[in-house]
């Protein structure tokens, strides 16, 4: 399997979560977003005060596979924005390899989630005008779409009525574009996740590849801020400079921001040398514009 050395490095950050998560004096509250789906959840952090606070909606990695990760490698992360005075919202959503995983029910499971935020404000001090989207690896993809998608057709099997207005996104180590990333996926995350992910190959069903991809989209009208580090093999910086470039020639407000000596899962430890950075980026998206 290809994908193993993600599927080792993301179970010992699951182990350090683990941890984290024993030793930590946050409770996160599980809360299911839609249906009778096991996976169809969400962890709710909240800082402590009396808020409102700003929400970061936390989207986790691992190749898009049910078998590579779950949302417990990010909860390290997830806990440092709420030490952070963030609200972290981290979702789990239905992945290649589980039932209704792939297409469409892996985008449209990241919609749902985002758009309960307008529920969980009703019971909880959340400020709904300043929420972002955070994610890692393949979840950064889906960060990148998570803003991308108010632009969808009504037709798109992807649409939702009335997506709840983000402020930006933060893309850690991800793609915005699925369209021509095929075969270099297929060489971290094994044969096929792509056109499993959306139903076929870009010659078979073109408009998945287009309305999966946040590049199709732009210009966004929206900040969009991605992550790399100079040590990550999966994205380096120069997998992710032809998006901030499209986006930026198309006139929206795009960075790209390489983090010396970091690697792919540095950009999700709050240990790391990224960290800082990291948190900057986000509390930076999060600021209102005077």
């Amino acid at each position: 399997m290809r994908w193993l050395p993600l599927v080792l490095s993301i179970t010992a950050l699951a182990l350090s979560a683990a941890a984290a998560r024993a030793g930590s004096r946050a409770d996160a509250e599980r809360i299911a977003y839609a249906g009778d789906d096991p996976l169809q959840f969400g962890e709710l952090r909240l800082p402590e005060g009396a808020g409102p606070f700003p929400l970061a909606i936390v989207i986790h990695g691992g190749c898009w596979r049910a078998e590579v990760a779950s949302l417990d490698y990010v909860t390290p992360l997830a806990d440092a924005l709420r030490r952070a005075g963030v609200a972290s919202w981290n979702v789990e959503y239905r992945r290649v390899g589980d039932e209704g995983g792939g297409w469409p029910g892996t985008f449209r499971d990241v919609a749902a989630a985002t758009d309960f935020a307008r529920t969980l404000a009703k019971d909880h001090p959340i400020d709904l005008g300043r929420v972002v989207a955070i994610g890692h690896s393949a979840g950064a993809h889906l960060a990148l779409w998570d803003l991308a998608r108010a632009k969808l057709p009504e037709k798109s099997a992807l649409y939702r009525d009335s997506p709840l207005p983000l402020r930006g996104a933060l893309a850690l180590g991800g793609p915005g574009d699925l369209r021509g990333l095929a075969e270099a996926a297929d060489s971290f995350c094994g044969g096929g996740v792509i056109e499993t992910l959306l139903g076929g190959s870009e010659r078979a069903v073109p408009a998945h590849y287009a309305e999966a991809s946040a590049a199709a989209f732009l210009p966004l009208g929206l900040p969009q801020v991605l992550v790399t580090g100079s040590d990550d093999r999966i994205m380096p910086p120069r997998a992710a400079a032809p998006y901030v470039r499209a986006a930026k020639s198309a006139g929206d407000s795009a960075e790209l921001v390489e983090i010396q000596g970091a690697s792919h899962f540095d950009l999700v430890s709050p240990s790391s040398r990224a960290w800082p950075t990291v948190k900057a980026k986000l509390l930076e998206l999060l600021t209102p514009v005077r």
